[in-house]
């Protein structure tokens, strides 16, 4: 069934032009960041997004722009070899998309991973979680491309009655992604077959030590925080460190490095949000007294009746 069969009556907003639909409202949905332009600001993110466009589908991307920065998309999940979202309509049920990608095979990532791993720059920055500029190198050394170079690599299937393919609520899940991939590059290795923690191997390590610098610890961190902090860490806790609070001059540093959250669903960024909160309680910090109260001293002796 299309929207533009006139015997169409399943949708409550219907008006007989399916360019006049309009599509439920949703409360706590994802949202782009980006308010206008580009979905996604790094190199990768736009190369998602080019890799898309030069397919014949391109066009068609645009239809989804309006669904990714109202918060029409309800859940997205990225696996090996997939994607499946649930998107908004203009049905008071969802609709069910579904993305599927040709994955890398596991001989092929085998090699990858080897042509990273030879290149010590390339495998200290994906050990800090950054993506490399020339990482798209290593795989054309083996012959095969980091992301899907053939409209057949896509194959998506959206629940809603649009025939055209990608409809508008596929084209909102694709435009996301560019922003979640800004956000974290290894969904892009986790899409084609291979997770965070299969690829950055033992190798990676001892190919980012040949670079200089401190060595990486081998062993986690253990589980219990009174374990962690004995020994040589135990001094830490017998140091007095009261003195004057002062504001810092930036606000959320921590929150800052670890980066935007993943799928944020509210009305502003949270980002900006902590920005704000973490601001207003240094200052507020920095007006109150630090360190232990002084002791009373001897009261002070009453005067004598003459």
């Amino acid at each position: 069934m299309s929207y533009n069969d006139p015997t169409y009556t399943g949708d409550s907003t219907y008006t007989g032009n399916p360019m006049y639909t309009r599509p439920i409202e949703v409360r706590g949905g994802i949202r782009a960041g980006s308010k206008r332009g580009a979905f996604g600001s790094s190199w990768w993110a736009q190369r998602w997004l080019r890799t898309l466009e030069e397919f014949p589908i391109g066009a068609r991307l645009a239809r989804g722009r309006s669904y990714a920065r109202r918060g029409q998309v309800m859940s997205v999940d990225v696996q090996p070899g997939g994607i499946t979202a649930r998107v908004q309509g203009s049905r008071k049920r969802p609709y069910d998309v579904t993305i599927r990608v040709r994955t890398i095979s596991p001989p092929d990532w085998i090699r990858i991973r080897a042509a990273m791993a030879e290149q010590p720059i390339i495998a200290a920055s994906l050990l800090s979680g950054r993506m490399p500029d020339n990482i798209e190198e290593c795989f054309r050394a083996v012959g095969l491309s980091m992301f899907p170079d053939r409209q057949d690599d896509l194959e998506t299937d959206c629940s809603c009655p649009d025939w055209s393919n990608p409809c508008k609520h596929v084209a909102a899940v694709y435009l996301l992604l560019g922003e979640e991939f800004d956000r974290d590059p290894f969904l892009i290795f986790l899409m084609r077959g291979l997770d965070r923690e299969d690829l950055l191997g033992p190798e990676f390590r001892r190919s980012a030590q040949t670079l200089g610098g401190p060595a990486l610890p081998d062993d986690p961190l253990p589980p219990e925080p009174r374990e962690f902090w004995s020994g040589p860490l135990a001094a830490l806790w017998e140091e007095d460190h009261s003195g004057p609070a002062v504001v810092p001059d930036l606000a959320a540093a921590l929150p800052q490095q670890l980066g935007r959250f993943p799928l944020w669903r509210g009305n502003r960024e949270l980002l900006p949000a902590l920005q704000d909160i973490y601001r207003t309680a240094s200052q507020r910090a920095a007006g109150l007294p630090m360190g232990p109260a002084e002791p009373p001293g001897d009261p002070a002796p009453e005067p004598r009746a003459e």
